[in-house]
């Protein structure tokens, strides 16, 4: 780390770890954006860009490292909710502070292959209880992505979008977990019309998220709709497949947030019972035919 000696233009130049998804926006031109929020161990920016992700989050090593995160190698600088910041030509300016990517990581590890028949039954017990527990569209949406019904599914997940209070409503993270559940075992397990309904959730959380829920859920369902997601869901996935203990995995995931965690984890299991669902299921004609 350097601190440049001009007393007027003060800036400290630092490094980090980010994710890739957040690449294209980093490298493109510079643009404004603004301190969204700001806690100990996390700020998010709002970039002023129809680019996703359009919020960023930079993070500290104590902070959930989201798919849309750049993982600073310094201190937090002290910023409040408003402040201007730059984006863009490979460089965050908050502040006095400079932060450029020096290393990336995959927010999206394909899982390995594996057979459908050998994936773990379900998530269960998750606890705590999730913050939509026993709400009807969840029930909806658990049931059709199980018979493959999309017209039910995407019912669903327009009752859920936004759907609960906080920066990331608990309808959101039902979707987000379920996106990538949908999207990493149905590729590695071979079963295409889990992948198939992933294209179209993903479509239809994303065409207009932005004005249907917070900036930072908006784009962490961008993240979800590509498959992205933080390691606490990608240990869980892992898990599933048999590479390693789901109860540990599924433990970390539920201690993310009040119930974030276990939100996701929510829309985990329901991914996971479609895939199995939709292994087990004939193929039907249509789809049979758009192959």
């Amino acid at each position: 780390m350097t601190v440049s000696t001009h007393p007027r233009r003060a800036r400290t130049h630092v490094t980090g770890a980010a994710s890739a998804a957040v690449r294209p926006v980093l490298e493109s031109p510079r643009r404004r954006a603004r301190v969204l929020a700001a806690f100990p161990t996390g700020i998010y920016l709002e970039v002023r860009t129809d680019l996703e992700p359009s919020v960023i989050a930079i993070i500290t090593g104590e902070a959930t490292r989201l798919p849309n995160s750049v993982l600073l190698a310094a201190d937090l600088p002290h910023v409040t909710v408003g402040d201007d910041a730059s984006v863009g030509e490979g460089t965050i300016e908050l502040g006095r502070l400079s932060l450029r990517a020096r290393r990336w990581w995959d927010p999206a590890p394909p899982l390995a292959p594996v057979d459908p028949v050998r994936l773990a039954v379900s998530l269960d017990p998750v606890r705590p209880a999730p913050g939509l527990a026993g709400h009807r569209a969840i029930e909806l949406l658990a049931d059709s992505c199980a018979r493959g019904w999309l017209l039910g599914v995407v019912t669903a997940a327009e009752q859920l979008m936004g759907l609960g209070p906080g920066l990331t409503p608990s309808g959101d993270d039902v979707l987000a977990g379920l996106l990538v559940t949908l999207r990493h075992l149905g590729r590695s397990t071979g079963v295409e019309r889990a992948v198939w309904l992933a294209d179209w959730l993903a479509a239809t959380v994303t065409y207009d998220a932005r004005t249907r829920t917070t900036p930072l859920s908006a784009t962490l369902l961008h993240c979800a709709a590509r498959g992205e997601s933080c390691p606490e869901v990608t240990g869980v996935l892992r898990a599933l497949t048999g590479h390693g203990a789901l109860e540990p995995a599924v433990s970390r995931l539920c201690r993310l947030g009040h119930t974030s965690g276990a939100d996701l984890a929510q829309g985990v299991g329901i991914g996971l019972a479609t895939v199995r669902a939709l292994a087990a299921a004939p193929v039907p004609p249509a789809l049979a035919g758009a192959r």
